[in-house]
């Protein structure tokens, strides 16, 4: 008997299946091996000793803080972002839309000159926070102020259509059974958007860690204090310190592997929660 295959919307499956896995192999597979491999010839011992530094665990312990401190900031306000957007007409709404998307097309070097420019003692907003003591160029401050804004729309984007989806009909039986506000917010809304939040919060956690271009105007690269981990790297490079370079993009790339191991089996464990409920 012959056997029937139903149709694909995209003809040469195995034509196409052949170019993913070859792009992804030079892509993605390929450096990380080249990585990989580096840290093998090194060995742990070699490793431990670029990774003992004091100005490398600074900064891989800023990077990720300030990655953490960001991507937490826009999970809440992306959230009330996203909502507010979705459920809401107002005038602007499409402007307000629209600039979410600006930093995926804003190349960032220019986004970090311009926060610069603003947070800086003699900027527009660093002049008004100057006398109330706050600085934020050439701070901490300012790395989590670029890495907001680099991360905001990762949040945002992944949210609206999960918001889009619910009924407002489920918000409005919780209330009238009785729900306060905060409880349909805490027992109706949340459950429903918190696998699309976990996700958006990885995405931006994952795209801070990494930034660069806008984080090295604003953040002043004094070591120890502003310099992050991928300017750390790029020194090392630029020195010709290649295993070093390695041993800190190895650690980086150990820590977020955790990290987001940790956030998806947070995610698996809140579906399976929500669908014994």
């Amino acid at each position: 008997m012959r056997m029937l295959r139903a149709p694909s919307p995209l003809p040469g499956f195995g034509l196409g299946l052949g170019v993913l896995l070859s792009a992804l192999t030079v892509i993605v597979l390929v450096p990380l091996a080249a990585l990989l491999g580096r840290g093998v010839v090194m060995g742990p011992a070699e490793m431990a000793g670029h990774l003992s530094s004091g100005r490398v665990q600074a900064a891989l312990l800023l990077s990720f803080r300030a990655a953490f401190i960001a991507s937490a900031f826009n999970l809440v306000f992306g959230l009330a972002l996203a909502w507010v957007l979705t459920r809401y007409r107002f005038p602007g709404r499409r402007l307000i839309d629209a600039a979410v998307d600006l930093p995926f097309a804003l190349p960032t070097a220019v986004a970090g000159i311009a926060m610069t420019a603003l947070y800086a003692p003699n900027g527009v907003f660093g002049q008004l926070l100057a006398p109330l003591g706050i600085q934020i160029a050439y701070a901490e401050a300012g790395i989590w102020v670029a890495l907001i804004f680099v991360g905001l729309p990762f949040v945002v984007r992944t949210v609206q259509p999960v918001i889009d989806e619910i009924d407002p009909e489920w918000e409005e039986a919780s209330a009238t059974l009785g729900a306060s506000r905060l409880r349909t917010l805490r027992r109706v809304v949340l459950p429903t958007l918190a696998p699309s939040l976990m996700t958006g919060f990885a995405m931006a956690l994952a795209r801070s860690v990494g930034e660069y271009g806008s984080v090295i105007f604003i953040a002043g690269n004094i070591p120890k204090m502003t310099e992050i981990a991928p300017l750390l790297i790029v020194i090392r490079l630029e020195e010709f310190n290649y295993d070093a370079a390695a041993a800190i993009g190895l650690a980086m790339l150990g820590i977020s592997f955790a990290m987001l191991l940790v956030i998806n089996a947070m995610q698996i464990w809140n579906i399976r929660r929500i669908g014994h409920v």
